[in-house]
């Protein structure tokens, strides 16, 4: 039976609970950003990747989201080029998720539990993040946003991951590194919750509201962007903090106002439709 998410999305969508410390990945070799939750032991924790030449900064509120709800992140700031190594990419992240389980943080007050890591990313850092969950059955969940287009692709790597996953798509075609999000949740080993925002695209998550409207790309949405920061959150307490009041967010069918879910020939159909997308005509 599908379930109604309402019930906590709004307090999710919110800043949760926890003082929040930032810190250096730098320290560990790895360029980047910590953001822990102020104290705790055995906490979940995630390595987020972030989108085609985007630096972590522009992620700052939405990695502060996740800390203030007890989730230790680590961000990796590599790969920022033009041409990026999408496997060189996947292996900062895996990297990231051994340094946050091998040592402690802050000031020696706040461990990792080993048994509760996951991986999330955000267009490039989405496709990024399939990829080094691919054929690793220790994670506990992969949350992929608006996931881009990869080498090697993304949606054959998906059927090689069986942590449970998120994978948030739209119904808009971005102009750049166009991926098809609904083929990679078909393709998924595990189980795996395909859900659509509207109002929310590729375009909605990053906090670069400047260059947004300075390339006509959108202006800010802060309405979308805390939908998708709620489900992720929910997601994310559920499968890896184990908090079963948040199972919702991991159902297939689950449904709020404003966010749907797809399965089975929906989500088929979706998946045929964004691999062969409406191409303008421009002639006379």
């Amino acid at each position: 039976m599908a379930e109604n998410l309402n019930k906590h999305l709004s307090k999710l969508s919110k800043r949760g609970p926890h003082r929040v410390m930032v810190g250096d990945l730098d320290y560990a070799g790895l360029p980047g950003k910590i953001y822990t939750p102020a104290e705790g032991t055995g906490l979940p924790a995630i390595a987020f990747g972030h989108d085609w030449m985007k630096d972590i900064s522009k992620y700052h509120g939405t990695l502060r989201h996740l800390a203030s709800w007890g989730i230790v992140v680590a961000a990796p700031n590599s790969e920022k080029r033009i041409s990026p190594d999408h496997r060189g990419f996947a292996a900062d992240l895996e990297s990231s998720l051994q340094i946050l389980a091998g040592v402690r943080l802050g000031t020696g007050n706040i461990t990792v539990s080993p048994h509760r890591l996951g991986l999330v990313g955000h267009g490039m850092g989405a496709s990024a993040a399939i990829l080094a969950a691919a054929g690793r059955p220790n994670l506990a969940a992969v949350a992929a946003l608006y996931p881009a287009q990869s080498t090697p692709p993304a949606d054959a790597a998906a059927s090689s991951v069986t942590a449970p996953g998120l994978v948030i798509g739209s119904e808009e075609s971005p102009l750049f590194d166009f991926g098809n999000a609904p083929k990679i949740a078909s393709q998924w080993a595990g189980e795996c919750t395909y859900l659509e925002i509207d109002g929310a695209n590729h375009q909605s998550l990053s906090e670069d509201t400047f260059f947004k409207l300075a390339t006509g790309l959108g202006g800010v949405k802060a309405a979308p962007r805390e939908l998708i920061r709620g489900v992720l959150t929910g997601f994310l307490l559920h499968r890896l903090a184990g908090e079963r009041q948040y199972s919702a967010f991991s159902d297939r069918e689950a449904y709020a106002k404003k966010v749907h879910s797809f399965t089975g020939e929906e989500l088929a159909e979706k998946a045929n439709v964004a691999g062969n997308p409406k191409v303008p005509f421009f002639g006379k």
